[in-house]
């Protein structure tokens, strides 16, 4: 039977523990989405964590979606990016970047040149984007032509080698939350009448091309991904999501890859017409390593790996106020209380001034 701190190998490397960072949206990049130092200093805060999955970063200017989020596709990102992976190697951890493309979880604001965010289908998403100058209605995307395809897989790729340069231990490759991906795959975002819409193996195409495309510069066992079957964030809908994500896990398992990341259903997509599908049901589909993610606490991420379903637990809320996480859970220390107004935006308040125990005990 495991738990929380027994270490488990993932890929080539052996983590301490299975307490996992999860991804988590900071706004905090710097002028012209590029990490600095107050980001380094966060994420080497954090690394005692077995494995860090850093905030989703763009893979082009066009997969930008929200102000102040870090980018990958520039040498300056890169610069910024190495600042993050030399701290956190100083301190023994290891950290993975999250390759990301919004798609029409955007605006016009903030796309080169004003131009409408792109999507498997010009279909506007219910809510409002958040840019520079506040929040506004999401407008109705540009469909991607067919041609623009293998650019769009290019992009992730680009990403992936960028990722690679900066110093990263890896990549996940964010297919969950209702973004470029994920809108590909489920049928309520995807209206396409090519080989990229209609059943579900073409759906699912472009999430396999860019796993693909990534695994070519990573290798398998250094590539996670990320999906959310049940979530109904980003306005996503799917008329059989059984069918659609259990076709899709078990399309991965061609590629080895070092772990699948799954959100599990909330009260809020329940509320809005998900479907519940717990991550037992993709365990039996999955052969490799599962990480599940959606409020756990100490009690429930040891109970979900002692009923086998699941290999690693990540965290959100708990990490952004508590920076030694895995202590304070060996320890059965309290924990800091998230400050939820200072999650979007700003500089180190609610970002890099939670006391750690060690702080706190000296205090």
């Amino acid at each position: 039977m495991s738990d929380l701190f027994a270490p488990i190998q993932l890929g080539p490397y052996t983590l301490p523990n299975r307490i996992i960072m999860a991804p988590l949206t900071r706004n905090r990049a710097g002028a012209g989405n590029v990490p600095g130092p107050l980001n380094a200093t966060y994420y080497e805060q954090r690394a005692s964590a077995g494995l860090l999955i850093t905030e989703a970063s763009q893979v082009s200017p066009q997969g930008l979606g929200y102000p102040a989020t870090p980018g990958i596709y520039a040498p300056e990102q890169v610069a910024g990016w190495r600042l993050v992976t030399e701290a956190v190697h100083r301190q023994g951890g290891r950290i993975f970047l999250q390759l990301w493309h919004v798609g029409r979880i955007s605006h016009p604001s903030l796309q080169p040149d004003g131009a409408l965010p792109v999507a498997p289908s010009a279909i506007a998403p219910q809510g409002q984007a958040m840019t520079y100058q506040g929040m506004q209605p999401f407008v109705t995307p540009r469909a991607l032509e067919l041609d623009e395809m293998p650019a769009m897989v290019e992009q992730y790729r680009w990403g992936a080698a960028n990722a690679l340069a900066a110093g990263f231990d890896g990549v996940e490759v964010h297919g969950a939350n209702g973004y470029l991906l994920d809108q590909f795959l489920r049928d309520g975002a995807n209206h396409r009448t090519d080989s990229y819409g209609g059943p579900v193996e073409n759906r699912a195409r472009l999430l396999l091309e860019v796993t693909e495309a990534v695994v070519g510069v990573w290798g398998a066992d250094r590539v996670g991904v990320r999906l959310s079957p049940s979530s109904t964030f980003n306005d996503m809908q799917d008329s059989n999501p059984q069918a659609t994500f259990g076709y899709a896990v078990d399309q991965l398992n061609r590629f080895g890859l070092a772990y699948l990341h799954l959100l599990e259903p909330s009260e809020s997509d329940l509320r809005h017409g998900g479907t519940a599908i717990p991550t037992a049901y993709f365990r039996p589909i999955f052969k490799g390593l599962l990480m599940v993610n959606w409020d756990y606490d100490l009690a429930k991420g040891n109970a979900v790996l002692a009923q086998g379903n699941a290999d690693l637990v990540s965290y959100g809320k708990l990490f952004i106020a508590n920076p030694d996480l895995p202590v304070r859970f060996q320890t059965q220390a309290p924990l800091n209380t998230p400050d939820e107004t200072t999650f979007y935006g700003g500089g180190a308040a609610g970002y890099t001034d939670y006391p750690t125990l060690k702080e706190r005990q000296l205090a």
